[in-house]
């Protein structure tokens, strides 16, 4: 059995990481079960932020290190809420107020314009001066609700809509989530070249 890092102290992200990389010999315990502290975001992309959490997870416990970093990029927004997407309503970290500004925000924008998605990429470091990190990504389309819908999962959840479906991501059952969303697409990849590395 393998131990990885995971480098968020998100309890949703590791349940969800856990759940999806089961059949793997893996045991991923998070940095905030290693009491490891928070990472300052400094990067200008997605990929960068989670290189910097990788890195730090890595130099911190000497494990190899799996990080996300995910965001919601809204069409009409210009691609807000983006990097920002943890922090939209400022901080601390609000899921419930970040949803109460996104809908607010976009108010008077007409159905047909409320296309967004979910973008996620996973980095895996095998050590903290790993030169080849593995680098997958995922994106999950859909539209902004004008109200929230739905108990499951956490962040945007209920304010995206899988137009497919016609269910908001907080609607779905999560075994449904688990294969449709940006998160899941990025740890399938994962999955797959994590199997061949061990």
């Amino acid at each position: 059995m393998k131990q990885l890092v995971l480098a968020s102290h998100n309890a949703g992200k590791l349940v969800e990481m856990q759940q999806i990389l089961a059949e793997l010999p893996l045991q991923i315990t998070s940095a905030a079960e290693l009491g490891l502290g928070h990472v300052e975001e400094t990067g200008l992309t997605f990929v960068e932020n989670a290189l910097l959490k990788a890195r730090a997870a890595c130099l911190a416990t000497g494990l190899p290190a799996l990080a996300d970093d995910s965001g919601l990029i809204v069409d009409a927004l210009g691609g807000a809420p983006g990097l920002y997407s943890a922090r939209y309503a400022g901080e601390p970290s609000n899921a419930q107020a970040n949803n109460a500004k996104l809908l607010e925000v976009m108010r008077d924008v007409p159905d047909g314009q409320r296309s967004a998605r979910f973008y996620a990429v996973i980095v895996l470091l095998r050590h903290a001066a790993d030169p080849q990190p593995l680098i997958c990504e995922g994106r999950w389309e859909g539209e902004i609700t004008h109200a929230p819908r739905g108990h499951h999962g956490f962040g945007y959840n209920p304010v995206f809509l899988d137009p497919v479906h016609g269910l908001t991501a907080a609607e779905m059952e999560p075994a449904l989530k688990n294969e449709l969303s940006h998160r899941a697409q990025a740890l399938q990849q994962l999955k797959q070249q994590l199997a061949g590395l061990l």
